[in-house]
């Protein structure tokens, strides 16, 4: 989520950034929704099911990796927009972020254990639950649950960072005049490396 937010900053603007990290946020609020009316369980007890998600959303991470791959090397298409020229995929941000997060079933996992687990009283092991190295992390976060306020607190923090990394991205943007191409070309590696994982995660459950 951060390279597409990153990518996006650099290439369309804060604003776009900050609206592409309010659609990462968005899958989130409906995930905790979804969760809490148990509706996501689904997904962790069907592994075929789990494996279809990861496939699809290893496709799209790889599709968005040659977007921001074709925006390092500076082939962004442009159309005409009241005289002026804006990107074509200016207006993506929000959509892509949103797509790419439902078909993520680790994030789904995130919402079934940390997520539903921040309201219920007790203590929770947050990085416990990370995919692949949960194991080596356990033990180093563990938080007091069962009030709300941690979920408010958590949504708040999103807001903060959504609207701070764009805001620092542009800074950076306009102290280093190759610093667009950079996060772009960086942004598109980020992206294909974890689509490759998940297709070959999916691979691997689906055979």
């Amino acid at each position: 989520m951060n390279a597409v937010i990153a990518e996006e900053s650099v290439n369309n603007g804060w604003f776009a950034g900050a609206r592409t990290g309010l659609g990462a946020m968005t899958a989130d609020a409906v995930f905790l929704v979804c969760s809490l009316l148990g509706v996501v369980t689904f997904v962790e007890r069907f592994p075929t099911v789990r494996a279809v998600m990861v496939g699809v959303g290893g496709v799209l991470m790889l599709y968005f990796a040659y977007g921001a791959a074709l925006d390092a090397a500076g082939d962004t298409e442009t159309v005409p927009t009241g005289g002026s020229t804006l990107p074509t995929r200016a207006t993506t941000g929000f959509r892509k972020a949103f797509i790419l997060a439902l078909t993520n079933p680790y994030q789904i996992l995130f919402w079934l254990t940390i997520g539903v687990g921040l309201l219920e009283p007790g203590r929770l092991d947050v990085l416990a639950y990370t995919p692949y190295v949960g194991a080596d992390l356990a033990g180093l976060l563990v938080v007091q649950t069962g009030s709300p306020a941690l979920i408010v607190g958590f949504f708040l923090g999103i807001v903060v960072w959504i609207t701070g990394f764009p805001a620092a991205l542009r800074a950076a943007q306009r102290r280093v005049a190759k610093f667009a191409p950079l996060v772009a070309g960086a942004s598109a590696l980020v992206l294909a490396g974890f689509g490759v994982v998940f297709l070959v995660d999916a691979v691997r459950t689906l055979v």
